[in-house]
């Protein structure tokens, strides 16, 4: 398997959800939400799970939005302000109401621990993503030809020690999110240990 396989959408509104996580999301960041598609997709692939390729491309390009200080709320957990931009950008993209609240779902539910893939196929696939890419979860699943390919593509440029110190933030601001959760449950060590760092500067 190789990025060519991939099914990569090229929509109207995937090229402006990804003008927009060019131009507000760091270098760094910008590359984990599109590792986050890819990932995601090449698992759906290996594993023949039906997914919507825009709205996960749409959802992976939005879900740290709330992490960056221009989107980042002092009260609201950074993955809800996320999914509040999406459904933002859907209505500016002209999605009908139901796909707006289904990217604000994707990108709220990519912090579950699991999201079953039959409840929804997309939020599945963005945590198993997400998870691989900032732990270093389930790295193996994927083919280690393909991690060294996207990693070469989209470096990780510091992703770990970035990310942490947003999470961090998070935690101390708001001690009751789901970032401060990760905090607790030692998402340091994790993020320390990923093996994905020893693939791709």
């Amino acid at each position: 398997m190789t990025m060519d396989d991939l099914v990569m959408p090229e929509t109207r509104v995937c090229r402006a959800a990804l003008e927009v996580a060019s131009a507000y999301c760091s270098p760094a960041l910008l590359n984990h939400s599109v590792r986050a598609y890819l990932w995601a997709a090449a698992y759906a692939s290996l594993h023949d799970i039906a997914f919507d390729p825009e709205l996960l491309y749409v959802s992976a390009m939005l879900h740290d939005i709330g992490l960056v200080k221009e989107f980042d709320s002092h009260t609201v957990p950074f993955e809800e302000a996320g999914g509040h931009v999406a459904w933002v950008f859907g209505a500016g993209a002209g999605w009908p109401v139901e796909r707006r609240v289904r990217a604000s779902e994707v990108i709220v539910r990519h912090m579950w621990d699991d999201v079953p893939v039959d409840r929804d196929p997309e939020a599945h696939l963005l945590v198993f993503s997400t998870s691989l890419d900032i732990s270093g979860r389930r790295p193996d699943v994927l083919p280690a030809d393909l991690r060294a390919e996207v990693l070469e593509r989209y470096p990780r440029l510091g992703l770990g020690e970035e990310f942490l110190a947003c999470f961090r933030d998070q935690a101390e601001r708001k001690p009751d999110s789901s970032a401060a959760g990760a905090v607790r449950s030692g998402i340091a060590t994790r993020i320390g240990a990923n093996p994905l760092d020893a693939q791709g500067a």
